[in-house]
């Protein structure tokens, strides 16, 4: 299983509940990989040091919500040029039209237009189908907004293996169905993300900050307090988030509230509690980034292991000359 996350931004408590929560619970029970992928990062404008302070602090924040460096494999992308070199002989794969049809590239291109877009924004589907084929992913977990990219990732595995022999895994997307639908607490019509700062709680926020983000938090029209995402998209969130972070149903959450305030300052207490230990925890590793260093070394090293096999296979398979 592989999943991987951008050092761009913070890490918010949609990206916690939506997908880190549950890759903590998977490393248990799958042969998990998990990436910082710096390289797409790239497909933006970066400044080069915030990009390499990024991603040591997004290693840290994975590490500090759970993620266990003798369970599961954690290394940075880009510390693992296998991943580069199988993207090329997948883009000698895809055609354009596949990639025109990426939705992400459509919306981006539309905002900042086609013809001032990086290469990268085009064809980064592809790195990302390089990044689940180089080890024989066959399971990934995504939001919904992520099926198109898993699905080009098996077309282009089945097309290699007719054309050059059995080589890769074809791998099925693993959609997650509980934290997708948590949005902005300033807009509840859309997901939290860096560019909506008062709406997004960020997993290492302290607690004040966080209490003062719900307190804010937009609500509905009228006072009944019920889970309808349609009519009351506000206070469903809330009651979303509520739910999520005590281990409880919706429905029953939303059965003990009557006004909006005791749930806006509810949902704060249990959200501040659920990032204690990862705050507590990300505190003692920024302290020691050598060690984080450290740990993502020793994981690309395992990383490389599985993803240098794949790549000889494909190499031999598409009839490129070994080195002698």
């Amino acid at each position: 299983m592989l999943s991987g996350i951008q050092p761009t931004g913070d890490i918010h408590l949609g990206n916690y509940l939506g997908a880190i929560r549950q890759w903590v619970a998977d490393q248990h029970d799958h042969d998990a990989l998990y990436c910082v992928v710096d390289l797409h990062a790239l497909t933006l404008p970066q400044d080069p040091a915030v990009l390499r302070a990024k991603t040591l602090e997004c290693a840290s924040v994975l590490l500090a919500a759970g993620l266990d460096p003798d369970v599961c494999t954690l290394f940075v992308q880009s510390h693992v040029p296998e991943h580069t070199e199988l993207s090329w002989l997948l883009e000698c794969t895809a055609s354009m039209g596949e990639l025109r049809r990426m939705t992400q590239f459509k919306d981006k291109a539309v905002k900042g237009g086609e013809e001032s877009a990086r290469v990268g924004l085009f064809t980064y589907p592809i790195l990302q189908a390089a990044d689940i084929l180089i080890y024989d992913a066959d399971r990934v977990p995504v939001g919904e907004d992520q099926r198109q990219h898993v699905e080009l990732t098996r077309d282009l595995a089945q097309r290699f293996n007719q054309r050059y022999g059995e080589t890769f895994v074809v791998p099925e997307p693993a959609i997650g169905k509980v934290g997708a639908k948590v949005v902005d607490l300033q807009n509840p019509t859309a997901k939290m993300s860096k560019s909506s700062p008062q709406g997004t709680v960020l997993a290492l926020d302290p607690p004040d900050v966080i209490e003062r983000k719900f307190k804010r938090a937009v609500t509905d029209t009228g006072n009944e307090v019920r889970f309808d995402p349609e009519t009351k998209p506000g206070v469903s969130n809330l009651l979303t988030i509520l739910a999520l972070a005590t281990g409880r149903g919706v429905d029953d959450v939303a059965e003990e509230y009557s006004q909006y305030g005791p749930l806006k300052a509810d949902a704060a207490a249990a959200v501040i509690e659920l990032l204690r230990p990862l705050r507590e925890r990300y505190a003692e590793l920024a302290a020691d980034p050598a060690g984080t260093a450290a740990i993502l070394s020793r994981g690309a090293d395992k990383a490389q292991a599985i993803a240098s096999t794949t790549l000889a296979r494909a190499r031999a398979h598409v009839g490129l000359l070994p080195r002698g």
